[in-house]
């Protein structure tokens, strides 16, 4: 048993110290709706101030890590995975519902004091400040999971996330998002000075795997290899973010074990969102949050990829629940286009829709039908769709 929780843990290096001393270094900006300046904080003040606070609560703070794709980019730079948000874990006790009200007050308290001088603060509420700067909130208190998240807005870059764990049963996806970078030290030694003479970091800093095997992990992160356990216990099934991985040109570890896991993960998804309305939300919620920037030209990918998967893996649905599903997809990969002015361009983009009933719903309200020469045979519904893009 001790040797396998060694497996978990591995100390820094002094290159990826410094690396992780840029990511806690770096100015984010936290953008303010209407009036509310934006605020240029660095990682390791806000995490202190909000510290801080809970202290004065009586919220111990049991350990603050990085979590997630910024954690793996200080392990392995260029892997593949991108640096679009900042997740800090605070680890506390939270033995009463009582107790995130406390942590909510804390946090808007210490945004509040990092406005810049010569703002007013006696006259700004903590609902003046939810209302201008957290894009979302969210807490889970039940017998085995007892945590919060509020997420700062940030317009279209890298947003912050603090996160508040008391117990979590599943913290991890996949092994290449799975690393946790223990931050109680760094924090502590920004005040004094961590790299000796000889270039050897006077402080330990550790990384640990929640996956299980810190080295596998990491080699699955450097050669771009999709891997996880138990995926049913992934909210969602994982399946939106391993479509994302296939993206990325990562591919599976073990080619014999991903339909199996592909299953898995599709049989969750669906028993976690069986509306096609609540799936459609789920992935548009997705792509605004993991396809920023540069990433919007691959959305259209995704969409395929995802319908793919589903299409090749999901046996748990009826055959008019998968077709609406299927087309759900499809419409979106066809907005996708449009919004990218690839359909008005496309001279070989032949699309004949007539909607099925159910496509009278709201959410089927915005899709786009193109001709161009030669017409295709004429399809009633579902929605069938021919394109040179690959789109079928």
């Amino acid at each position: 048993m001790e040797l396998q929780t060694e497996k978990r843990f591995h100390n820094l290096t002094l290159e990826q110290i410094q690396a992780l001393d840029k990511v806690l270094t770096e100015v984010i900006p936290i953008h303010g709706r209407g009036n509310f300046p934006t605020l240029q904080v660095r990682a390791r003040d806000i995490i202190r101030v909000v510290k801080d606070r809970l202290v004065e609560r009586d919220i111990q703070v049991k350990d603050i890590r990085l979590n997630g794709a910024t954690a793996s980019q200080v392990l392995v730079r260029d892997n593949g995975l991108g640096y679009r948000d900042l997740d800090i874990i605070f680890g506390v006790e939270l033995p009463r519902q009582e107790d995130f009200q406390v942590i909510k007050e804390a946090v808007l308290g210490s945004l509040r004091d990092l406005l810049p001088c010569g703002v007013n603060r006696r006259k700004i509420t903590c609902l003046m400040m939810k209302e201008a700067y957290v894009q979302k909130m969210v807490k889970v208190f039940t017998e085995h999971d007892r945590w919060s998240l509020i997420s700062l807005s940030n317009n279209r870059a890298k947003t912050v996330g603090l996160r508040f764990v008391s117990s979590l049963r599943r913290q991890f996806e996949f092994s290449v998002d799975s690393f946790q970078i223990i931050l109680d030290r760094m924090l502590e030694s920004y005040w004094d000075s961590w790299a000796g003479a000889a270039g050897e970091p006077i402080i330990t800093v550790e990384a640990e795997c929640m996956y299980g095997d810190f080295e596998q992990a990491i080699d699955h992160l450097r050669h771009r290899l999709i891997a996880t356990h138990n995926p049913e216990e992934i909210r969602g099934g994982g399946l939106l973010k391993y479509s994302d991985l296939l993206v990325r040109n990562f591919r599976p570890a073990s080619e014999t074990e991903i339909k199996s896991l592909e299953r898995y993960m599709c049989s969750r998804f669906f028993i976690d969102f069986p509306d096609v309305s609540e799936q459609q939300r789920k992935i548009e919620a997705y792509l605004q949050c993991h396809f920023i920037g540069n990433e919007e030209t691959s959305k259209y990918d995704y969409l395929m990829t995802l319908r793919r998967v589903i299409d090749e893996s999901t046996v748990c649905l009826m055959g008019h629940e998968r077709r609406q599903t299927l087309n759900m997809i499809t419409v979106l990969a066809l907005r996708v286009l449009g919004e990218q002015n690839a359909i008005p361009n496309t001279a070989n983009v032949t699309c004949f829709y007539q909607p099925a009933p159910y496509m009278a719903e709201p959410i089927y309200n915005s899709y786009f039908i193109t001709q161009a020469q030669p017409p295709l045979v004429y399809h009633p519904y579902p929605l069938h769709v021919h394109m040179q893009t690959g789109l079928v």
